[in-house]
């Protein structure tokens, strides 16, 4: 029988807590081994939840607890340093949304994947929802015939203090960004891996609702497709009381559109409706999302990845190619003009 993967939490705020809750479901797939955190209280306190050793120091429980995974849960801007002494500790590395908040720390992040021959991947958790897949499907067996257009709105709320809550958070150095780098990066992925790679950004920026911040609450964009595709994205943080997260793609033979785990709407001139039941979760634990069950599946799929020598189905090319946009985007507000991602 294969042992479980050892699983470290490194950062033990809000987002810490949530991967122990779903490293603790792993079963044969994953175990929780540490918690990491240099908040000593806070660590320890989510430690002793689980039973599990607390390290101050990452690479003291890397040394010391023989960790397979680093799930690193830290404020944005701390990703890559993280995830490269992981790598350089012979860990694998499952990291949060973003996977840092310039391109450089990302270009570090993948030299050191290349490097250490270590398996990385970003959390990016809605490709998992049954939904998504099936809208993926649908266009690579042409249900939707050339696709033409997409539309992803992440129209949140977040009270002042959400803001308030942690001295990182609505800072442009750590925090990165705003409703786009913190909240609607999901929805963009979406949109990215439903129509392509980006060669266009255009966009605009406020901060209409929030005090005492440097980043946007609201962000609006148009995106080209290499394919000719065009994108439109909305972030906000400013929408009350808060909106489900939508997906919509167009195509010259079909539409689709997603509303947080449910399939909205499908039309398909060659395809039949999907079975109302098939793109339902199964099995989810009481007090879950559907958006959690996907998280969780996201860690099957690295462990997968880990013990067949293959590539997670969400890479650091991925996690470098949304944070390319969210940069774009944040570029072309500032500048007033569109931004060439042709590399």
């Amino acid at each position: 029988m294969t042992e479980p993967l050892r699983i470290a939490i490194v950062g033990a705020g809000v987002i810490g807590a949530v991967h122990a809750r779903l490293v603790a479901t792993l079963g044969e797939d994953g175990v929780l081994a540490a918690v990491v955190d240099v908040d000593e209280s806070r660590g320890r306190a989510l430690a002793e939840q689980y039973g599990v050793p607390f390290h101050a120091s990452a690479a003291e429980a890397y040394r010391t607890e023989k960790i397979d995974i680093a799930a690193i849960c830290l404020p944005s801007a701390f990703h890559a340093a993280a995830v490269i002494e992981a790598l350089e500790a012979g860990v694998h590395v499952i990291v949060e949304k973003p996977i840092d908040v310039t391109l450089d720390a990302a270009d570090r992040v993948q030299a050191a994947e290349r490097a250490t021959g270590r398996t990385v991947s970003v959390i990016s958790q809605r490709r998992f929802q049954p939904v998504a897949s099936f809208i993926r499907r649908s266009i690579d067996e042409g249900a939707l015939g050339r696709v033409t257009s997409g539309v992803v709105e992440s129209a949140f709320f977040r009270a002042q203090e959400y803001y308030e809550s942690g001295d990182w958070r609505g800072t442009a150095a750590i925090d990165g960004g705003g409703a786009l780098m913190n909240q609607g990066i999901h929805a963009l992925d979406l949109l990215l891996w439903m129509l392509g790679r980006p060669v266009s950004v255009s966009a605009k920026t406020g901060r209409l609702a929030h005090e005492g911040i440097e980043v946007e609450d609201v962000a609006g964009a148009t995106i080209e497709f290499e394919s000719g595709a065009i994108g439109l994205l909305l972030a906000s943080t400013a929408a009350y009381p808060g909106l489900p997260v939508r997906l919509a793609v167009h195509g010259s033979q079909g539409t689709a559109v997603m509303e947080n785990e449910g399939l909205a709407f499908f039309a398909s001139a060659s395809a039949p409706q999907p079975e109302p039941d098939s793109l339902l979760e199964r099995d989810v634990p009481d007090g879950w999302l559907d958006v959690d069950v996907a998280h969780r599946r996201q860690y099957v799929d690295v462990v997968g990845a880990i013990r067949s020598g293959s590539r997670p189905a969400i890479t650091t090319d991925d996690g470098r190619r949304a944070l390319q946009v969210v940069l774009a985007v944040y570029e072309s507000a500032r500048t007033g003009r569109p931004v060439d991602l042709h590399e």
